[in-house]
């Protein structure tokens, strides 16, 4: 199913583009597809595009900003089909090291349990997957990054933690991510990393981006 979408108006100074398609890793694609093809076609008045899973949200200056050359702008990134065929951000993938169970990952016994799996099989089948930073969120430099083997789909936990220590590798619902600052959670912690996902010095300041491809490669204490 080819995905599409439609505007919808966030107030005044905002839009939204919802993407409608089967799959949700289809819709995120073409979120970055639009995404990049607007900041190509630097529009004028448009102060900041922020993708999410299904929707793209345009932050506008309404007294600068026409509309309708936003609207154009995306009609040509989804019309292009060069676009269409190149991943986004295909040469992007980034290998994080991750270890597993123990303190660094406290949660790994409960979601074994939860999914009738071993703690070793738990490892193994999420660090099999090769994931896409669908967005970022909750926190600057939080990626949440889908789409999470079926078999460690679980709810967040019951009780969120007061303190998730910068680092801790966590899963929920179809997502895993990484706390990149020290903060309250409700996701099951399986592992720890040593990687600065944030750093307010750095240009950029975030290690990742929406579109970036990650992959855990799991490292002895």
């Amino acid at each position: 199913m080819t995905p599409n979408w439609r505007l919808d108006f966030l107030g005044d100074a905002a839009v939204a583009v919802q993407v409608s398609a089967e799959s949700p890793l289809d819709a995120n694609a073409c979120v970055h597809r639009l995404a990049r093809g607007l900041r190509a076609a630097t529009v004028t008045g448009v102060r900041d595009i922020v993708p999410g899973m299904r929707d793209l949200v345009v932050h506008v200056d309404p007294l600068r900003c026409d509309l309708r050359q936003v609207e154009a702008a995306l009609q040509g990134a989804d019309d292009d089909e060069a676009v269409w065929r190149r991943s986004p951000m295909a040469d992007d993938l980034l290998e994080i090291p991750v270890v597993y169970g123990g303190e660094d990952g406290p949660d790994l016994g409960d979601v074994a349990r939860a999914t009738g799996l071993s703690p070793d099989e738990v490892c193994r089948r999420h660090a099999a997957t090769e994931y896409m930073v669908c967005f970022v969120g909750f926190l600057p430099g939080f990626p949440y990054l889908g789409l999470l083997d079926p078999s460690l789909r679980l709810p967040r936990r019951a009780s969120p933690r007061a303190r998730v220590t910068p680092g801790a590798v966590a899963i929920a619902g179809e997502y895993t991510g990484i706390y990149p600052w020290a903060s309250p959670g409700g996701w099951h912690l399986i592992g720890h990393t040593g990687v600065t996902l944030f750093d307010p010095q750095a240009d950029p300041p975030a290690r990742v981006s929406p579109g970036m491809r990650v992959r855990f490669v799991a490292r002895e204490p």
